[in-house]
């Protein structure tokens, strides 16, 4: 039985994976491409961790980085041993090994909100980076959510009295409306039709996604967001609104809305974080606290780390 076999039976057994570490999840966001998983057992050959990676080659240099749209990797570690520092600790020695038997010239991936790994990865000469998500971790009462929304989006959800949610936007559309809703700015859009479609079909299969879109009164689309959850947390994973009406009140809405959703799934809501200052603070106002989460990367070819400074002037520039 490959890694892979044994990580589907794993994630299938153990519910508490985040949903962006679940195997079916990286078939999708990895679909034509190479992923694998490194796996950590104990004296009775049970998984007691285990690291999914998304394997790329450019130049003919390996390395590990994040999929599109997946917020979470790095390693989980199996419940019985994840308070023990010890076992944590042979863990990410172990794993550490492994990533080095892969010949790599680079490596980074982000964290779950709470792991002790990284602490341990750094001991390891990784370096760790603090990031920032923005979550609302009671739902339970929602007018007290509402009341610690700031006065800017109360005032945007007064102005959008006249707007409704719609649930049944399509995969087609939705993404056809974030290409159009791009392009009105300037932009073009990050990820292929063809990879949101499995993405969202994998999503749906697994009974964890949803496509929520905000109208007006003539039925015209105004933004839409498609969220995914899991266990734990709903994740805010790509919002898209139309600049035409940036001043309807329908991105508050949206926001509003996909709370309201995450509360009928008993879980968390995550605005799946941002490094940008004005998304961030656009977040804050939601009522959301900043919690820190951590990326993990190390060069292990310096030849790498000018191949990505190259590849960032490029993109500056462009």
């Amino acid at each position: 039985m490959t890694n892979k076999e044994q990580y589907a039976i794993l994630c299938q057994q153990h519910p508490d994976i985040p949903l962006f570490m679940q195997s079916w999840w990286l078939d999708g966001v990895c679909a034509g491409k190479q992923w694998d998983v490194l796996l950590v057992k104990n004296e009775q050959e049970e998984v007691i961790a285990a690291m999914p990676y998304l394997l790329r080659k450019r130049l003919g240099l390996k390395y590990i980085i994040m999929p599109q749209q997946t917020q979470i990797g790095g390693i989980w570690i199996h419940p019985d041993v994840r308070d023990s520092m010890m076992s944590t600790r042979n863990i990410c020695v172990d794993i550490a090994s492994q990533l080095k038997s892969l010949k790599l010239a680079y490596y980074y991936q982000q964290y779950p909100i709470g792991s002790a790994a990284p602490e341990y990865m750094k001991a390891l000469d990784f370096k760790v980076k603090e990031r920032t998500t923005y979550r609302i971790e009671d739902l339970s009462d929602i007018d007290a959510v509402l009341d610690a929304f700031s006065k800017n989006k109360k005032r945007q959800l007064q102005k959008a009295l006249s707007l409704h949610v719609d649930f049944n936007l399509s995969a087609e559309d939705f993404y056809q409306f974030h290409t159009q809703s791009l392009a009105e700015q300037d932009k073009t859009i990050s990820y292929t039709r063809e990879f949101f479609l499995v993405m969202f079909q994998k999503a749906i299969k697994h009974h964890c996604g949803q496509i929520i879109a905000i109208r007006n009164a003539d039925d015209v689309l105004m933004a839409a967001v498609f969220v995914v959850w899991d266990k734990q947390s709903m994740y805010y994973l790509i919002p898209c609104y139309s600049p035409q009406y940036k001043d309807s009140g329908a991105g508050a809405l949206l926001a509003l809305e996909a709370i309201k959703f995450a509360r009928t799934q008993q879980v968390a809501f995550d605005f799946e974080g941002s490094m940008i200052r004005g998304v961030a603070q656009h977040y804050k106002q939601f009522g959301s606290t900043p919690t820190s989460y951590y990326s993990v990367h190390k060069y292990y070819n310096p030849i790498f780390a000018l191949f990505l400074f190259v590849n960032w002037l490029r993109n500056l520039k462009s």
